[in-house]
């Protein structure tokens, strides 16, 4: 399990790492495109994908830094550092996004004329690139993949939004049309952003993972016949994907070292498919009083 997980990081830091230099590569290109079109719709979204290329950069250290192992300081490691990525990426794209509207709203109601031509240009080369980067970490499993993947997204469907609208104002004078794509691209990344930072608040938090059932894990240890009480249940997890469980299990008589060791064999068993990596078992005594009852 533990090479797997290693893999599945790996994996996530050279998705990140390919995706931050296509971002980063285009955003140049967007940001002179913006400046020579006029268009503040590309110049809105040059502004995430710069956000998104510091996030990503961010993320991309977090991601290899989340591999190392566990230190004096750190018990568990480095892994919930993967995370921190994802926050700081939701906090600069929230950013971003406020003060792109403070721009657009105002030119809803003044717009400048754009290079219609050049829009057109450059919304396909980004639904291009950004789609190549979608590609690229759809299948990422880290939470922090996950927000940078629909970040890219995001980009893709924003790009998308410019090639109807440059092709629309081509056909018909309505420069209104270039801050309106602004202020909905805007407010679609705002609504996604606050769907991935409460996930990640959760975690943060010590919520209960999503996968983990607290129920019916007490229903496959109550089965066991040498269990008559389970108490002081904790899960959470590391980083969205490091998922930690703690409990006690009084048992029904006095049980030998060895076993025990069956017992937590079986225990561990029993909780293969509960989406638990780490599992640590306290057992107690039929007639042992635990202050932690009922915790």
């Amino acid at each position: 399990m533990g090479h797997n997980h290693d893999h599945s990081h790996n994996h996530s830091e050279g998705n990140i790492k390919v995706a931050f230099f296509l971002n980063l590569s285009f955003t140049i290109i967007e940001i002179i495109g913006g400046l020579y079109t006029n268009s503040l719709a590309i110049l809105s979204d040059a502004l995430h994908d710069l956000g998104d290329s510091l996030s990503l950069g961010l993320s991309w250290y977090f991601q290899k830094l989340s591999k190392k192992g566990r230190t004096k300081t750190f018990s568990y490691g480095y892994k919930r550092f993967s995370l921190l990525g994802a926050i700081i990426n939701s906090i600069v794209l929230v950013a971003g996004s406020i003060f792109i509207l403070t721009k657009a709203i105002p030119e809803l109601f003044n717009p400048e004329e754009t290079n219609v031509q050049g829009m057109l240009y450059l919304s396909i080369l980004g639904i291009v690139v950004n789609g190549a980067a979608v590609l690229k970490l759809r299948k990422g499993e880290s939470l922090n993949e996950k927000v940078v993947s629909l970040h890219l997204l995001e980009d893709v469907l924003g790009w998308v939004a410019v090639l109807i609208g440059s092709i629309v104002m081509m056909l018909v004078d309505a420069p209104f049309i270039d801050p309106l794509l602004s202020v909905l691209i805007s407010l679609f990344v705002l609504y996604n952003v606050y769907k991935n930072l409460k996930k990640s608040l959760l975690v943060i938090l010590q919520g209960i993972p999503e996968k983990v059932s607290i129920d019916d894990i007490r229903q496959k240890l109550k089965d066991m016949a040498e269990v008559i009480d389970i108490h002081d249940c904790h899960a959470w997890s590391m980083d969205g994907q490091y998922n930690i469980l703690t409990i006690h299990l009084q048992l029904d008589k006095d049980y030998k070292l060895s076993e025990q060791a069956r017992l937590k064999e079986t225990v561990r068993s029993k909780l293969k498919d509960e989406s638990i990596n780490h599992i640590t078992i306290e057992f107690e005594g039929q007639d042992e009083h635990c202050g932690l009852q009922d915790c």
